[in-house]
């Protein structure tokens, strides 16, 4: 039995399957994997998520219990539970992608959605059973007194529901995202707003990863529910018991993604980004094509950054990673397909025979990713809201001479923004001008401000943030 457990939706590792059968493991994608690959495998930690594919279901279920560990797998201690295809999907892509995501990241066309009606409470339902089944697998899994990690929207109900099943637990549940104002969070039927918000204060300790998110929760919890709210002393109490609401920014490990970034297979990739670039400044942007992540708005405001700025043609190169994401929803589809019509306008008004001023690479590639933060002379983050966001604090590690062009919707501008180049992100005209401000910035107050984005970044490693939250456990 485990003493600290920590449940997400996507874990640490993903596989695909061959035609013949044969599985094939890999690094998982995402943020919050970014951030806790290295913690899941350390000490007595047991992390348990979902199979997400075919190939995540056919191994969960030819290891032992679904524990890949114990099927020989280095994945540290690791339990993937192989939820109902279409549990999974009710549950993963109509509730907690279409509808959870869109509300705290504030995404909805109001006039046209949402739709709450029969099929969203089908969905719903879906989502309780997901829910309840991480709560069942954490109860099976959990050692007498034990401590619980539960991580992000996916798994908003999982904490009351472990509660009822293991009143001895110490349980804990973080929000990787931002959390919306009560004025947009009840746009959910209240009945729903209310299970969510008295699922997560069915934990011990609810975590956000910045003081604005945090607020934004809580006064949801006063206003929707009712809650008593001691912002002194950082408590809501409800249904009769308290819940502590803490702070928690997460930062990148710098020594171990040093590491990683300097193995063959990145240097193999620098150097074949350094033949297509050439001796030209590097404006980097590393992003899913994901709805917040605004990467249309930024490619306009690099073309207008050039419309502007001639004397910067044959000069500067653009290299847009945006890798596709949730392709199982149209919205995302027509959003993936509109990043690359604006990038083909840019290609067709300003590329010459020698030059191209802009290189967008679609397919997710980790170690690529890495080389192009070490090449990057400005790294562009500018979403339209985002509950952290790690690109912004790994490029500046990588990077000896980054300038950080960085979204003031992001939460890590709230640590970040004193010595980045900060912008409205729906200002295209604004985006542009510091994109050539952070291009013509001199040498000296780059190192400065680089040095200054690394204190920050690295100020709270996932291993210490993780520490923080099980330390508000005890």
């Amino acid at each position: 039995m485990n003493s600290v457990l920590l449940a997400s939706n996507r874990g640490p590792v993903s596989f695909t399957v061959s035609d013949d059968g044969v599985l094939t493991m890999r690094r998982g994608g995402g943020g919050l994997v970014s951030g806790l690959s290295g913690v899941g495998r350390e000490g007595d930690v047991l992390w348990v998520c979902a199979a997400l594919s075919d190939g995540d279901r056919s191994a969960a279920r030819q290891a032992p219990g679904g524990r890949l560990d114990h099927a020989g797998y280095e994945t540290g201690a690791l339990r993937m539970l192989d939820i109902a295809s279409s549990t999974f999907h009710r549950a993963y892509n109509s509730v907690a992608n279409s509808t959870l995501w869109f509300v705290n990241h504030l995404l909805y066309d109001i006039p046209n959605a949402p739709h709450f009606g029969t099929r969203f409470r089908r969905d719903w339902e879906s989502y309780r059973d997901y829910n309840g089944a991480f709560a069942l697998a954490l109860a099976e899994e959990a050692g007498h007194g034990a401590r619980v990690m539960v991580q992000d929207y996916h798994l908003t109900l999982t904490p009351a529901m472990l509660r009822a099943e293991r009143p001895d637990l110490r349980v804990a549940h973080f929000s990787h995202t931002p959390w919306a104002p009560p004025e947009y969070f009840s746009l959910l039927p209240d009945d729903v707003a209310g299970e969510v918000l008295g699922g997560i204060l069915g934990a011990d300790h609810a975590g956000f990863l910045t003081r604005r998110w945090a607020e934004a929760f809580m006064e949801c919890c006063r206003t929707v529910l009712g809650a008593e709210v001691d912002r002194r002393a950082g408590t809501v109490s409800y249904a009769g018991r308290a819940t502590r609401i803490g702070v928690h920014a997460l930062g990148v490990d710098g020594e171990a993604l040093w590491a990683r970034a300097g193995e063959p297979d990145v240097e193999s990739h620098m150097a074949a980004i350094r033949e297509q670039v050439g001796d030209r400044k590097l404006i980097v942007r590393i992003d899913r094509t994901e709805l917040s992540k605004n990467i249309v708005r930024g490619l306009l405001s690099y073309k207008e950054f050039l419309d502007a700025h001639p004397e910067w043609h044959g000069r500067v190169v653009h290299l847009a990673f945006a890798y596709p994401s949730r392709h199982d929803l149209p919205e995302y589809r027509e959003y993936t397909a509109a990043v690359q019509r604006c990038a083909q306008e840019i290609e067709d008004e300003y590329a010459t025979e020698d030059w191209d001023p802009l290189i967008l690479n679609v397919n997710d590639d980790y170690p690529r990713s890495l080389a192009a933060y070490r090449l990057a002379d400005v790294l562009l983050v500018n979403p339209i809201r985002d509950g952290m966001n790690l690109v912004a604090k790994e490029g500046p590690v990588l990077s000896r001479t980054c300038a950080l062009v960085l979204s003031r919707e992001a939460g890590a501008c709230a640590e970040l923004g004193a010595h980045a180049l900060v912008v409205n992100p729906y200002d295209i005209t604004g985006t542009a001008d510091a994109l050539h401000a952070a291009l013509v910035m001199p040498e000296p107050e780059r190192v400065h401000r680089r040095a200054r984005l690394v204190a920050a970044a690295t100020a709270l490693p996932p291993h210490r943030w993780l520490a923080a939250q099980l330390d508000a456990l005890t």
